[in-house]
């Protein structure tokens, strides 16, 4: 899994100050952790500080059922969704929940099998920021977000149509 000292996101190439943490971690000594679910759940009291300080992400992975454990979301400041593989769509499924029904409004972050091809799509189920792999170039992969200026459909980015939004 992805865990770069760049990071691509809305404001362009950027430090990468999260830290993510594997799943036998115990030593959360580090300013910025993102957590494995399983993780967070086991030791939410020691993190607890942590999260109200806004330095602890959750880590979910992209067949994590929202419906039924969402009561924390909108506690972290960031949320990254693991992609197994780039050809595993169901982490813009898990960030188009979390955006449009548990109205999670901090930073959502792509981390894993996500290519450059993807990151638009990605951007507009909710994503604001992206863990890439060490084999893809962030500057241009920043690049790629332009790609596709307009869309017809409402999305997370964009929750008017199109004929909505002209004037």
């Amino acid at each position: 899994m992805p865990n770069n000292p760049l990071i691509l996101s809305d404001s362009g190439v950027t430090d990468n100050q999260w830290t993510i943490v594997d799943g036998d971690h115990s030593d959360f000594s580090q300013e910025y952790l993102i957590v494995p679910y399983t993780l967070w759940q086991t030791n939410k009291a020691v993190l607890a500080s942590k999260l109200s300080e806004g330095k602890i992400g959750l880590l979910l992975q992209g067949e994590h059922d929202i419906h039924a454990e969402n009561d924390d979301v909108s506690a972290f400041a960031l949320i990254a969704i693991n992609f197994p593989s780039f050809m595993d769509g169901r982490g813009f499924s898990v960030a188009r929940l979390l955006r449009e029904r548990y109205q999670f409004t901090g930073e959502l972050r792509a981390t894993g099998g996500v290519i450059r091809d993807q990151l638009c799509y990605l951007q507009r189920c909710g994503f604001s920021s992206f863990d890439l792999a060490d084999d893809i170039d962030v500057a241009a992969a920043a690049e790629s977000l332009k790609d596709l200026t307009e869309a017809y459909q409402v999305s997370a980015d964009k929750p008017a149509p199109l004929f909505r939004r002209r004037a």
